[in-house]
């Protein structure tokens, strides 16, 4: 009777599991972000109670840092300051491969504020990010972590030629905020865990305006989290038969990816123009494993600010076609079902303007609608200095080669 009851109640789990439906965190302006969904199956064996669909987890934080000095110029905001961060985040269980695959990341929002050591040039920050805890090792009592968050910021005073003319670092109240930190998270009990973690958090707009140096805080910071319902158990995908929409499907593949983004540059306070950036790229890519890929890409990019910056050094040109940066690149991308984060390291060849550097990197959040076609948003940087945000479009062919 006993052995009947296990199975009917393993049976009704499984079809609860099949017929939920999915939903994700949509994109903060900047970035479309985690994909999320809530189909569930009982691992062998063990019988699922009290499920919770969610499994939310609330979390506080305490900060103290400084500023990472990374201009000459910045020099003068030199300070010791707190931080606080509140975050509603989702532990992932297994109810989808990639989750198992990355050893059930957590995924979340934050809430960030910073007085930023009470200089009046740069006033307060107000942050709202969401983000992707990555745990580096599978250890349910102790985990060592590496958090990535990426949203938007607030600043509450920015440059001015007249009012705030020593502020060189933002030029703009509302900014992308990103965040990197490598945390250790201890387990007290069933539903409570203790966090310390250590690292960067970089407020800028993406040379969208000027001037843009940027802030960058490292902190330190502790913390707890708790479950606002008994969380759920982990399952393992990793090993069933099932094969969901964008998952790799174990086969040789090489895809072509071209992709056409737009940007632009604000430099009304040197020359009193905006300037757009085209850029054009082409990268080909070999799947690896079921999440991630590496290959090489190609990019053309057209930035009409060169003109001005050449102007201005009095440096002739003859065509705008010198202005052309063709540049070539090592490119790897982690793949989470829907979403996807794509890293290029790459040189430009050739361009009459190449100022910020011949090196350059690129990350790109990519939020796939079809197996062909995605939408996505890309930062480009120079040395660590932003230089701007694009958004286009992009479109994969595949082939396979066996």
């Amino acid at each position: 009777m006993s052995r009947i009851l296990t199975a009917s109640k393993s049976f009704f789990a499984i079809f609860v599991a099949q017929s939920e439906g999915f939903g994700m965190f949509k994109r903060l302006l900047f970035f479309y972000f985690i994909c999320l969904t809530i189909n569930v199956q009982p691992v062998q064996g063990q019988i699922i109670k009290n499920f919770s669909k969610y499994n939310y987890q609330f979390e506080v934080r305490g900060h103290y840092g400084i500023f990472l000095q990374h201009h000459f110029e910045m020099q003068r905001f030199n300070s010791h300051f707190p931080a606080a961060e509140v975050c509603l985040q989702r532990a992932t269980f297994g109810n989808k491969k990639w989750e198992s695959l990355y050893n059930y990341p957590i995924v979340g929002v934050a809430a960030y504020f910073s007085p930023l050591g009470d200089f009046q040039e740069v006033g307060k920050v107000f942050a709202v990010y969401p983000f992707i805890d990555f745990p580096l090792n599978h250890n349910l009592e102790n985990s060592l972590n590496f958090r990535l968050g990426l949203g938007l910021a607030w600043i509450t005073n920015k440059f001015d030629p007249i009012e705030n003319y020593k502020n060189f670092a933002i030029g703009s109240h509302l900014n992308a905020a990103a965040s990197l930190y490598l945390e250790y998270r201890r387990r007290l009990s069933h539903r409570f865990t203790w966090i310390t973690a250590f690292g960067l958090t970089h407020f800028s707009n993406g040379s969208m305006k000027t001037p843009n140096y940027g802030l960058n805080l490292l902190t330190v910071s502790t913390g707890f989290s708790w479950f606002l319902k008994s969380p759920n158990p982990y399952l393992n995908k990793k090993l069933l038969p099932e094969l969901y929409k964008f998952e790799f499907d174990g086969k040789k593949w090489i895809s072509t990816e071209l992709a056409l983004s737009l940007g632009m540059k604000d430099m009304t306070q040197e020359v009193g123009q905006r300037f757009f950036v085209y850029n054009l790229a082409l990268n080909t890519m070999k799947q690896i494993s079921m999440s991630g890929r590496i290959g090489l890409g190609f990019d053309l990019t057209f930035d009409g600010s060169d003109m001005a910056v050449l102007d201005k050094k009095q440096i002739p040109y003859d065509s705008k076609w010198q202005l052309l940066k063709p540049g070539a690149n090592f490119a790897y991308e982690m793949l989470l079902d829907k979403t996807s984060f794509l890293f290029n390291l790459g040189f430009h060849l050739a361009g009459k303007e190449l100022s910020e550097g011949q090196m350059y990197q690129k990350l790109s959040v990519k939020q796939h609608f079809t197996n062909n076609l995605y939408g996505m948003i890309t930062l480009t940087v120079h040395y660590g200095k932003a230089d701007y945000i694009g958004f286009g479009m992009g479109y994969r062919l595949n082939f396979k080669y066996y």
